[in-house]
């Protein structure tokens, strides 16, 4: 393991160590109340970790560390994302009007 390709001494190893804070950060949103959690943060954490664990595959070598970090990452989004859309559902919001909202939030968080 020390001397190989993805080693303890490469990026290779590293990187999903450091990347499971943000599964842990995910995980520890579940206690979050759902009109708290923010979809665009966590529709990006879902498109990064889906996204990133189909590329961990194809480079060489294959880190399959990384890909599990990253598949972790997206289940950990995609939760986050049901949970959002059921209490917006409660709501009685369509797809469109979330959107919408979502679309809002970031132009006032930017605007700050």
């Amino acid at each position: 393991m020390w001397e190989s390709e993805i080693g303890f001494k490469t990026v290779h190893f590293w990187a999903p160590v450091m990347k499971w804070a943000l599964v842990l950060a995910g995980i520890s949103d579940f206690a979050r109340p759902a009109e708290k959690l923010s979809l665009l943060q966590n529709f990006a954490l879902t498109c990064t970790g889906l996204i990133w664990t189909r590329w961990c595959l194809i480079i060489k070598p294959k880190n399959y560390l990384l890909a599990a970090v990253n598949f972790f990452l997206g289940l950990v989004g995609i939760v986050q994302l049901t949970r959002i859309g059921l209490y917006e559902s409660t709501k009685n919001k369509s797809v469109p009007q979330v959107v919408d909202d979502a679309k809002e939030e970031a132009k006032k968080s930017v605007k700050a």
